[in-house]
């Protein structure tokens, strides 16, 4: 009985992609830190634990929805049709389930966060799974999908704080063109099938060096962004410390890496370009952000 558990986590897991977190989650937590930047970014562990918890609960309900809705192509395409809910490992009455689970754990957790939070609540998850339907009828699907992504950030600055102000919304914009440029990237290996099933992309409507001319812009201005975020975080500690540059430059070399790879399009391309450089973007972000935010602290100590 055990074992079944453990077994059908294990799919549940890799049907949602449950490693992809790593996305979205530390841009999020990024601007949490900088939100809670008068208690060394670090808003306690209440706060904190609902955070992951919204930012969880809304992914789950975004893939889980997005599965459901995509089935039938995903029973046509090759490099889909071996999922687990395709091939009927896992159950539609199960995802279902799942969905309903997540939406509700979802509002409550944003309940115990702030008002604000459970007000927009509703409207979030509206957004987050409207962009699996957008591929029916917009060539713009990747830029949905970027502000899906980009609500994160402008979440966890409310949880903390309660209000609005630019740093989230710079922050959330780059987010939303590092979301369309390697959604691009990562689209690019539907080209063919996208274009014969009449679903749209901006890879059907442009083709795909065209696309990834589009992709190369979007991040580059994503590092613009990232930039002006900076001179945002120079307005709150007075400063902008060197590692922050360093992980412009960081971040930078991995795009310019990923498009690289994207252009070549050698056999483990996609592996490489998508799930690992893009990870170390996140990460590499995080990791300097919070030193901005730490280290005028460990200067006064």
């Amino acid at each position: 009985m055990l074992s079944a558990c453990k077994e059908s986590i294990r799919k549940w897991a890799e049907e949602i992609r449950i490693a992809h977190t790593v996305f979205a989650l530390p841009f999020a937590l990024a601007a949490m830190a900088v939100a809670a930047h008068d208690t060394q970014g670090w808003p306690g562990w209440r706060i904190f634990l609902l955070i992951l918890a919204a930012l969880f609960t809304a992914r789950t309900c975004a893939m889980i929805f997005n599965r459901l809705v995509d089935l039938p192509f995903d029973r046509l395409n090759p490099r889909t049709r071996n999922r687990h809910l395709v091939s009927g490992r896992l159950s539609i009455a199960g995802a279902v389930t799942l969905l309903v689970f997540n939406a509700f754990i979802f509002l409550a957790v944003c309940w115990f966060i702030k008002p604000i939070c459970f007000y927009l609540a509703p409207f979030v998850l509206a957004v987050v799974c409207f962009y699996s339907l957008t591929k029916r009828f917009t060539d713009f699907t990747h830029v949905y999908l970027g502000v899906a992504l980009g609500l994160s950030p402008i979440g966890a600055w409310l949880a903390v704080t309660g209000s609005l102000d630019f740093p989230p919304v710079i922050l959330a914009f780059a987010v939303v063109f590092w979301l369309i440029g390697f959604d691009i990237v990562y689209a690019t290996q539907d080209y063919e099938f996208d274009r014969s099933h009449q679903l749209h992309s901006l890879i059907v409507r442009w083709g795909v060096n065209n696309a990834l001319q589009a992709a190369l812009i979007s991040h580059i201005l994503m590092l613009l962004l990232l930039a002006a975020f900076g001179l945002t975080l120079r307005l709150y500690f007075g400063y902008l410390c060197l590692g922050y540059l360093i992980g412009l430059l960081i971040i930078a070399v991995c795009l310019l890496f990923e498009h690289w790879l994207a252009r070549k399009r050698s056999r483990r391309w996609l592996e490489t370009s998508f799930f690992r450089l893009n990870a170390l973007i996140s990460l590499v972000f995080l990791v300097v952000t919070v030193a901005e935010v730490a280290i005028p602290f460990f200067q006064r100590s």
